[in-house]
């Protein structure tokens, strides 16, 4: 089974659509026990619904209505139903996929983002070395540029990056350190604020093709 996790005020949590096209069953059904047992669900945490228009083109229909569900929400649903191999499965890939989403923070929290801020403050260096050759670009474009590096060498599209897996998440914190100090080194030789970008977006390529194959198992994304 396929499970996709979305996140919800910075929480990962399991659309209640989904759990109910798992179990076979209609979305009405799965709502209708959520709707039902609302109290008892929110034991386990807020419980946010929401509301998806129909799809364009579609030939009418109504708003659909749909709760969004962490991880001891999930498992008291499946509680309310029979212990099926389904059930029991659905349980099995639950626990897999709230697992991986519990590792992904805490790269993001331990490495991630201390990665991230050092190589921004490195970056402001390099928009302060345009202004002082003249460049009038906002200090914005720069950042901005630095992240899109990182996207295109990884091959991810911008708004991407909370998707990734454990491997491609360690791939990105480490290619924000090599981007880092490239462009630190070479602000450091005192080269221009076009040949600086162009070293460390020269570098995160090149540790794409050789440490990220390794990593992402002959794949850069």
């Amino acid at each position: 089974m396929n499970i996709t996790l979305t996140t919800h005020k910075g929480e990962a949590r399991v659309d209640s659509r989904l759990i109910a096209e798992q179990l076979g069953n209609q979305h009405k059904a799965s709502m209708s026990l959520v709707d039902r047992y609302a109290a008892k669900f929110r034991r386990f945490g807020v419980l946010p619904f929401q509301m998806e228009k129909p799809a364009a083109g579609s030939a009418g229909g109504r708003p659909e209505r749909y709760a969004l569900l962490n991880e001891d929400q999930c498992y008291y649903l499946l509680s309310l139903s029979r212990n099926t191999e389904t059930v029991v499965d659905l349980k099995a890939d639950l626990i897999a996929a709230f697992r991986e989403a519990r590792d992904r923070a805490s790269v993001t929290d331990a490495q991630y983002l201390p990665l991230y801020h050092a190589m921004h403050a490195e970056v402001a260096t390099l928009a302060q070395r345009a202004k002082e050759c003249g460049s009038s670009t906002p200090e914005q474009i720069f950042h901005i540029n630095a992240n899109k590096a990182l996207n295109v060498a990884m091959g991810i599209a911008s708004g991407e990056r909370g998707m990734l897996t454990i491997e491609q998440r360690l791939l990105l914190t480490s290619l924000q350190a090599v981007y880092r100090r490239h462009l630190h080194d070479s602000l450091e030789r005192g080269d221009d604020h076009r040949e600086a970008g162009r070293q460390a977006k020269n570098a995160v390529l090149a540790y794409v093709a050789t440490a990220g194959g390794l990593l992402l198992g002959g794949k850069a994304a």
